[in-house]
């Protein structure tokens, strides 16, 4: 699991048939020491632009939303309410 800030999410009017109906955020992640490895991950808890998040990566994302058939890299599993101690980098 890593912890991280949305930064975005992604609008996509075509998509796999097991992502309909769920958001996909732009997540960059506060302990990462390159620019470049942001990622994307499916919400279905609401998290919004700007809030700090923890999201679960590899096949536990695909449990985390309940559809281990979906394309699903990594998830939104829960919205950090006291990120005391993290820094942006």
């Amino acid at each position: 699991m890593l912890i991280g800030k949305v930064i975005g999410s992604v609008v996509s009017t075509r998509k796999h048939d097991g992502l309909v109906g769920l958001k996909l955020l732009i997540i960059r992640p506060l302990n990462s020491r390159s620019r470049h490895q942001d990622l994307v991950a499916v919400d279905n808890i609401g998290a919004g632009t700007g809030e700090t998040v923890l999201v679960t990566t590899g096949s536990s994302a695909r449990l985390a939303i309940d559809n281990p058939r979906a394309p699903v890299d990594a998830a939104v599993v829960g919205i950090v309410d006291n990120p005391a101690g993290l820094s942006s980098g």
